[in-house]
């Protein structure tokens, strides 16, 4: 039986992994473990490869989010409005800064936010709303970012999923106000443990999340505003500079799964991923729907393949929001019922997709 793990990230390492221990062992005798060359030439590349003005570096994808929202003024009394299917830090990051987080469904059809759905929520005390390009593919910004305009809000993209996804030709990351990413390890482009990083066109925002990173200092010792210790490490920034490298060569590879899953899964029973005409995803997840879908992943279990589901139970029905609970928010919780993400590690093996294809396309939910 051929096994299909749901993402083997020693064979990422293996391919790099003497650059990845070169840069490290470089970073550790320089004797700058903080901030320094590392981290600037990183945020310098990634800036540019997502054609923003600015990129700066923090300690992980839900700090750069709590920054984020800090820069543009969210705070108590606040509300943003998020997805309601979303991993937990888009919401977590709004509660950090005292305001209230407002969910609004998803467009079934490509889980991302739509504008129709957002316009129906704003009110006098919306400050900002947070579309997230989910599972690495964009949500329709241009129509976002109109409504924001018109009632004077901003926009935080969440990126966490989507480093090199493309919106209408374009790479995702200086579309809106402030574009906060995630390097968590398993990511499109992961560090070796936690780290961040938000991409803005505009100074005074860059200025900003460079102050509150650092206890709201850019002088040692001296303090303009408070801050928190949110720091890009300088050996994350390094491994991540190598890495970025071959960002591009990995998401082409997910691409051809995800095609290869889309061309070859037949089975009535699953509902493959839509694309929508203004995104290029780079497939941070390829995510099917079933009615049957832990019947699907038992199955896929006895196949040899590993699946996961993103996301079990979604922010409103989290203990953490016990007074959300009472929400019925449809949508969401349907694809939560139905959702099962397939391996789509770059490095998968011809052998190994084709064992997910037909292992999914003689699933046979009446047995």
């Amino acid at each position: 039986m051929v096994k299909v793990p749901f993402y083997d990230m020693s064979r990422s390492y293996e391919e790099i992994g003497e650059a990845l221990e070169a840069k490290a062992i470089e970073v550790l005798r320089s004797n700058c473990y903080i901030g320094g060359a590392q981290v600037e030439e990183f945020e310098q590349h990634f800036a540019d490869y997502v054609n923003a003005h600015y990129c700066c570096g923090v300690s992980s994808g839900l700090s750069a989010l709590h920054l984020a929202l800090i820069a543009v003024g969210v705070g108590p009394g606040d509300e943003v409005i998020v997805p309601s299917n979303t991993f937990i830090a888009t919401w977590l990051a709004v509660s950090h800064c005292g305001a209230t987080p407002v969910p609004v469904e998803p467009d079934i059809k490509y889980h991302t936010m739509s504008a129709e759905y957002v316009e129906r929520s704003i009110t006098r005390n919306t400050k900002a709303i947070i579309p997230v390009h989910l599972y690495g593919q964009s949500a329709d910004l241009a129509p976002i970012i109109e409504l924001a305009r018109k009632h004077n809000l901003s926009i935080i993209e969440d990126a966490a999923q989507a480093h090199g996804a493309r919106y209408n030709g374009d790479r995702i990351g200086s579309h809106s106000d402030i574009v906060a990413w995630s390097y968590y390890p398993g990511k499109n482009l992961g560090a070796a443990g936690d780290a961040g990083g938000i991409t803005t066109n505009q100074p005074e925002i860059a200025q900003k999340i460079n102050l509150l990173r650092n206890y709201g200092s850019i002088l040692k010792y001296q303090n303009d505003i408070i801050g928190f210790n949110a720091r890009l490490d300088p050996i994350q920034a390094a491994l991540l500079s190598i890495k970025l490298e071959k960002l591009d060569s990995w998401n082409y590879s997910r691409q051809e799964i995800a095609n290869a899953y889309s061309n070859g899964i037949t089975n009535s029973c699953v509902v493959t991923p839509s694309t929508p005409s203004w995104s290029t995803p780079v497939w941070h997840q390829y995510v099917i729907r079933s009615p049957y879908r832990d019947k699907l992943k038992h199955w896929l279990h006895t196949c040899g393949v590993e699946t996961l589901v993103h996301y079990p139970i979604p922010p409103h029905k989290q203990k953490a929001y016990e007074s959300f609970n009472s929400l019925h928010l449809p949508v969401s919780e349907l694809l939560a019922d139905e959702i099962l993400s397939l391996p789509v590690s770059p490095h998968l093996s011809p052998d190994q997709v084709k064992t997910v294809v037909d292992a999914i396309n003689d699933f046979d939910p009446t047995t």
